[in-house]
């Protein structure tokens, strides 16, 4: 019996009754420290504030780049938002909590947007802090709570009034330059590389072996599909697994065995050759396997489920083996049976190509190395399907020609190049960045950029704050700050004049005002902070856009690259619609409940001098395992 069988048999018992998010580890007791309160929220604002203080400084066309100490390597310099907030970490565990809450705004703006996480972050900021004052105030943060979700829902709404689809190959090369910090390089590139694949097309970013930045069109496949596992991740930064010259492994059953996957790993083991396996899912033994051979013997693996369903997901297979030179395994109709491969034969099953890239949604085979003669064969098979079989349905035609341009278009791939790592990782960033903002403004429009789009979206919730209703219905004028319009203000005209405020969104107390008042407020930061960031007084420019609002100039702008203000549209300053809206109502969540807690429980202080042991070390997996 081979090693690597002996070692995985010796420890099967043991990972059948492991979670895999507390393999061996041995967590050592602290006490825990609590704070209720204005003390709670305090401690959390104070670290909230110096996460987005440190975020902040990038955002805008002028905005500065953070220097960032690594544990490894040398300094990082970077001007991604997400970046910055993911590199802080306070000593304090009080402040953390706020720190660490912020850091999820910009994490989740990233993985729904890819981008404007500084805009997300300043928000949040901007939203918590004020909430902070409104309930030591002694405003009902529940009622506060209820007007922010509000006046975010009208805002989102305005939002998309003013949103317009991508019309030109311009607007592409404007919201690209835009979200890599008006770098025209990076847009020029990515304009150039949607040319070549069109809109639909796939792009990938890599890094380059040169010093200047390269678009090449390659062949490839992309499904959407991603990886089964994080613990497959080879790229933590980027969230990805990266394999080099891999082979690909496909199954159309489902692998949950662990005597199915011996021969298949005892050949990568030998050959010290990266795999992936692409099967209908991977489960139990046969999954645990993997990861823990991952981890402890640092094979690069990756396993991801197969795309598709029934009949589709089989062509799909067929498909993707052909772009690989690798055979589909099928215990109904492939020439073997699973359980007859060996370390021995496993070679003429498996397919290969260039690299492979793999996120939690999708994957990208780059270069496969499957015959042309093959490929263009099946093409013509699938176009032969669809002239001669007139009984397919629209949805059959519809996914026969998505098979069709998987297997003959092309992925476009970005190398970036620079004289240093430093250079090339800061420059990497900007290029992913402005990559993810073209691809949320050809899914849903565009806006004006510079922050002028919030700006316009909130300028009428004054009508809601000024309008109070109480709860028997009767209009009055419950704080002296709070002055009254008449009650069609609240159930008549809407925010734009257009639609009735339904009675759920109802303003019925001077505690909701309030709470859309933080939200007013937020949404001038961002615009203000790039002005500030530029050297321009943001109150003053705030100012004079809300002058031209009010003569219907809804593309309003600053440009803070210029000092002057501009059709927003016409200079081609624009902000990818999706980002916008994620950006406010991810900071507006996370920021509202912080702004409700009213107890932070955190590890107290450990004040002894005494370092721990390696025996007390957690370390993810016990020695022994493998």
């Amino acid at each position: 019996m081979s090693i690597l069988s002996t070692l995985c048999n010796s420890t099967l018992n043991t990972l059948r009754n492991l979670k895999f998010t507390k393999i061996g580890c041995r967590y050592a007791s602290t006490s825990k420290e609590i704070k209720f309160g204005n003390s709670a929220r305090k401690q959390m604002l104070k670290g909230a504030n110096y996460l987005a203080d440190a975020v902040g400084v990038t955002l805008g066309p002028k905005g500065r780049n953070v220097v960032i100490e690594q544990s490894f390597g040398g300094p990082k310099i970077t001007k991604d938002g997400v970046t910055v907030a993911r590199s802080i970490e306070f000593q304090s565990r009080s402040m953390n909590l706020g720190a660490q809450l912020l850091r999820n705004v910009a994490s989740i703006t990233n993985d729904i947007a890819g981008d404007g996480t500084t805009t997300a972050t300043v928000l949040a900021r901007a939203i918590f802090r004020s909430g902070c004052e409104k309930v030591d105030a002694g405003l009902n943060p529940m009622d506060l709570l209820r007007g922010i979700n509000i006046a975010v829902k009208h805002v989102i709404e305005e939002l998309e009034l003013l949103s317009q689809p991508i019309k030109t190959q311009d607007d592409i090369l404007n919201v690209a330059t835009i979200s890599a910090n008006n770098d025209p390089k990076v847009g020029c590139l990515i304009a150039e590389a949607y040319e070549k694949v069109g809109n639909s097309g796939t792009i990938n970013v890599i890094e380059g072996k040169t010093t200047q930045c390269e678009l090449e069109l390659v062949e490839g496949f992309k499904f959407d599909r991603g990886y089964i596992s994080p613990y497959f991740i080879t790229n933590t930064k980027y969230q990805k697994v990266e394999l080099e010259n891999p082979y690909i492994f496909i199954f159309e059953k489902k692998l949950n065995n662990i005597k199915t996957i011996l021969p298949l790993l005892e050949h990568i083991l030998s050959v010290r050759v990266p795999l992936l396996i692409i099967a209908e899912d991977i489960e139990g033994e046969a999954l645990a396997t993997m990861i823990v051979n991952k981890l402890r013997l640092n094979l690069q693996i990756c396993a991801v489920k197969a795309p598709g369903f029934g009949e589709q997901k089989r062509a799909l297979l067929e498909d993707i083996a052909i772009s690989v030179g690798g055979k589909v395994i099928s215990d109904d109709y492939s020439d073997i049976r699973i359980d007859e491969l060996t370390a021995q034969n496993i070679q003429n099953y498996l397919g290969r190509c260039k690299s492979v890239s793999i996120t939690k949604d999708e994957t990208i085979i780059v270069e496969g190395q499957g015959s042309i003669d093959d490929i263009n064969i099946r093409c013509n098979q699938l176009k032969t399907q669809l002239d001669e079989n007139k009984s397919l349905s629209e949805y059959e035609k519809d996914k026969i020609q998505e098979r069709y341009a998987k297997l003959t278009g092309g992925i476009a791939l970005i190398k970036v190049g620079g004289y240093s790592d430093t250079e090339i990782s800061e420059l990497k960033d900007r290029f992913i960045d402005a990559l993810n903002a073209t691809k949320c403004a050809l899914d849903q429009g565009i806006v004006p950029g510079g922050g002028s789009a919030l700006l316009w979206a909130s300028r009428n919730l004054q009508h809601l704050i000024k309008s109070q209703v109480s709860s028997s219905g009767i209009i009055s004028e419950t704080h002296s700050q709070g002055s009254l319009l008449d009650a069609d203000l609240m159930y008549g005209d809407s925010l734009s004049g257009k639609k009735s405020l339904k009675e759920d969104d109802a303003i019925k107390n001077y505690d909701m005002a309030m709470g859309v008042k933080i939200i007013q407020e937020a949404c001038q930061v961002p615009c203000r902070m790039i002005a500030s960031n530029a050297g321009y007084e943001g109150a003053v420019i705030i100012g004079e856009l809300l002058k031209q609002f009010t003569k219907n100039k809804k593309y309003a702008g600053f440009d803070a690259q210029t000092g002057t203000y501009v059709d927003m549209i016409q200079a081609g300053i624009l902000d990818p619609t999706k980002v916008v809206k994620s950006g406010l109502c991810d900071a507006a969540s996370i920021a509202s409940l912080m702004t409700t807690t009213e107890a932070a429980i955190f590890d107290a202080e450990d004040k002894s001098k005494d370092k721990m042991t390696h025996g007390n070390i957690p370390n993810g997996i016990n020695d022994n395992f493998y």
